[in-house]
Order: structure tokens, then sequence, then C-alpha cells
């Protein structure tokens, strides 16, 4: 009982220093406990962001089967951007991560500016045309007329708002990148706390605010990521962070940013073709009508609920890696990988074992419409089946953008999204005739065969020669 209780009081005490940041030097010591440092906080940073998605979806549930394909459709779009802003992420994450290892702060901060710089002037070209195409976008993906005419402002005020999506995931990159992990964490703890707060306000009405429907998810969610990004931008100029920037330092340096669009130009190709894929797999969707495509939304929301963490320490294995190749460690920063990926095949594997047993039931508390629940208990069952193998393709992966190696991972997606996964899904889909079932199997097998794709290539070793 005794070495229990030590157990638990040691555990709590790691968790605190991991929330609050105390440790930041993750190039020596135990690679054990650099994982829980980064993984705990980067964790809890993609578990909120989960949490988010479930409460945002439980509400709009409760406005019409519509609203919930309308956010489905949108969101297959938004992933586009979230391809960009991720891409940009990986690549100030990798470079951060890199001068952060050589003990070169000011590096650290040129990359972060260019990073920050390059994240706006995209996210003011899309959020532009984004506005004032919502309609003509949804009726794209295949969306009917009544569905246009209740959603796209949704997707107008989303699309038109992705300035916060794109900075919030920028200086987040540029927080893990440092090693800064719990102030990334805590920044999605406040904007998914005000978006949780602030969806049945807008969406329902209440006091003097008029009820938007599923409009007002979207208005909700801009206030709380952009009051998030307030917050960032205030602890990269006053706050506590290892890259702490000042006016002086808001200037144009051509050879990092050209050096950031070096490498994440594999980052953006890579989520472009995983992303786009999700975009077509959306519309082949869409042919099977509105309350199979819920069933398919619900079922990607939950996923993304146990997805997120993996994510979180798939993050917590690029930051390993690119701090330690910056220390010259490329041995160690290998162990850190397989480690992660040991770590989260554990937490995967057991997820998958209630998503197979209580799949309709999960579904079931988002909708009680009978073929939305069958069919999205479907999807999550069929996609839980590959868990673990999603859970060190995901390691793997980031294992790679960690490096600076975007490219490795960009020929992965596109053999295992656009040259295995589409075909086969419109083939099982319409040419055999298993209609959606086909495409949740199309799902599954493309990232069966990215992980061991990934895991063939990673044990070459040429990801640790790689210069950023």
């Amino acid at each position: 009982m005794k070495s229990l209780i030590k157990s638990i009081q040691k555990f709590l005490k790691y968790f605190w220093i991991a929330i609050s940041g105390q440790e930041s030097e993750f190039t020596t010591g135990s690679i054990r406990k650099a994982i829980f440092m980064l993984s705990v906080p980067m964790i809890l940073e993609m578990l909120m962001e989960s949490i988010f998605a479930l409460v945002d979806i439980a509400y709009v549930s409760q406005v019409s089967v519509n609203a919930v394909a309308t956010i489905g459709l949108t969101e297959s779009v938004v992933t586009l951007i979230y391809a960009v802003a991720i891409g940009l992420s990986m690549a100030a994450t990798a470079v951060v991560a890199r001068r952060v290892g050589e003990k070169d702060l000011n590096g650290a901060k040129e990359a972060a500016v260019q990073a920050i710089g390059l994240g706006i002037l995209v996210s003011l070209v899309v959020g532009f045309f984004g506005f004032i195409y919502a309609k003509d976008i949804l009726s794209l993906m295949g969306a009917e007329p009544d569905l246009i005419a209740e959603g796209y402002g949704y997707t107008k005020l989303l699309l038109g708002g992705n300035l916060t999506i794109m900075l919030l995931f920028l200086i987040n990159a540029i927080f893990r990148g440092a090693g800064d992990a719990s102030i990334a964490m805590w920044t999605l703890v406040l904007s998914n706390g005000l978006n949780i707060i602030l969806d049945p306000i807008f969406i329902f009405g209440w006091g003097f605010v008029p009820e938007y429907g599923v409009m007002g998810a979207a208005i909700a969610t801009n206030i709380g990521r952009g009051t998030a990004v307030i917050f960032q931008m205030g602890i990269l100029f006053f706050g506590w962070s290892r890259i702490k920037l000042a006016f002086r330092d808001l200037i144009l340096n051509v050879k990092v940013m050209l050096n950031l669009i070096r490498v994440s130009l594999g980052g953006i190709a890579q989520f472009l073709i995983g992303t786009s894929s999700w975009v077509f797999l959306m519309r082949m969707m869409s042919e099977f009508g509105s309350e199979v495509l819920a069933g398919y939304t619900i079922a990607i929301r939950v996923m993304l609920f146990t997805l997120m963490p993996s994510w979180g320490m798939s993050n917590a294995a690029a930051t390993l890696v690119g701090q330690n190749l910056g220390a010259e460690k490329p041995e160690r920063a290998e162990t850190s990988v397989w480690k992660t990926g040991k770590y989260n095949a554990y937490f995967m594997g057991a997820v998958s074992l209630v998503y197979l047993f209580f799949a309709k039931e999960i579904v079931g508390w988002f909708n009680s419409n009978p073929a939305v629940i069958e069919n999205g208990g479907l999807c999550l069952q069929i996609i839980a089946a590959g868990y673990i193998f999603y859970a060190y393709g995901m390691v793997v992966t980031q294992a790679f953008n960690g490096s600076g190696d975007t490219r490795t991972p960009t020929r992965i997606n596109l053999i295992a999204f656009w040259l295995f996964q589409l075909p086969f899904a419109y083939l099982a889909a319409f040419y055999f005739n298993l209609g959606a079932l086909g495409v949740f199997l199309a799902i599954t097998s493309a990232e069966i065969l990215l992980a061991i794709i990934s895991i063939i290539l990673f044990r070459k070793g040429k990801w640790k020669t790689f210069k950023v």
C-alpha cells in the first residue's frame, strides 16, 4: 500500500511539473520522463480540442440533421485550411526545435516571426474567398438547397474567420517546438472553454443574444479562438515562454522565411493530400443522403476524441526528434520515437475495444435517428479496428516531420490516400454496391497501409541526416 501511495504521489508530482511547464530540458536524462513531460500537456491540449468537437456536435444535433451535415461538409473544406496551417506548423516546430536544441534562441525567434507572417498572409486570402463564396462551396460539396439555405452562414463565418484557426495552430506549434507544451495546452483550455460556454448561447439564444442556429456555433468558435490568439500574443511578447519577442523582432528575414517555406511545402502537400482525400470521401458520402452523412460526421467527431490525444503524443515525438537532432543525439531521437509509439499503441488499443463494443450506444448519445445511429456506429467500429496501426503511423509520421523531412510522409500519403484509399472507396461503394460500408473500409485499410510503409522507411534512418 505504501509503495502504491508513493507511486501516486510521484505521478502527481510529475504531472504538475508537466502542466506547469517547469521542465524544459529534453535532450538529456530519462527518455521516458521526457516523453511524459511533453506528452501530458500535449495530450490535454488535444483532448480539449476533441471535447469541444463532441460538445459542439451535441449542441448542433439538437438543431437539425441538416445542421450536422452542414458542419460535416464545411469542415471537410476547412481541413484544407488545416492542411496549410499544419504544414506551416510542422515547419515552425521542426525549425524552432532544432534551433532550441542548438541553443540558438535568436534563430528560434526569427523562425517564429516569419512563420506567423506567412500564416497571416495565407489566411487573409482564404478568408476573403470563403466569406464571399460560402454558398457555392457548399453546392460544390453536393449539399441540397435546403441545407445550403440553413447552413451557409456557418460556412461563411468559419471560413471568413480562419485567421484564428491559422494563428492558433502556428503559435502553439512554436511553443511546442520550444518545449513549452504547457503554454500550448493552457491556450487550448482557454479557447475551447470559451467555445463550450458560448456555443449554447449563440446557437439557441440567451437574454439579448438572438437564436442563430448552426451559425451560432461559428460565432462561438471565432470568439473563443480569437481570444486565445490574443492570449498567445501576450505570452510571446510579455510572458514566460522560451521564445520572447520584442517589436524590433518583427522584421522580414528572407533567408529564414524561404527555409520555412521549403520545409513547410512538404508538410502542406502532405496534409493537402490527406485532407483533400477526406473532402472526396465526404463528397462520396453525400450521395447516400443527409442521415448517412450525419452519422458519418458524428462518428468522425467521436473518433477525434481519441485521435487528438494520440496526436498529442505524436507531437511530443516530433519535438523530441527535433531537439535531439539539434543536440546531435540521433540515437536518442530514434529511441524516443519507438517508446512513444509503444505507449500510443497501448492507449489506442484500449480505446478501440470500447468503440468496437459500444459504437452504436455512443453515437446514440448525439442523435436518436435510427439511420444516423446505424451508419455512425458501423463507421466507428470499422475505423476503430485499425487503431493500433494508427498509433504507430501517427508517431512515426510526426517523427519524420520533427526532423524536418516532410517529403517522405508526403510520398507515403500520396500512395496511401490518393493511389489506394480513393479508388478503393469509389469501387467498393459504387461499383461493388457496398455503399457507405465501402468508404469506411477504405479509410481503415489506407491507414494500415500508411503505418506499414512509414515504419519500413523510418527504420532506414535517412531522416537522421536531414538539415533544416
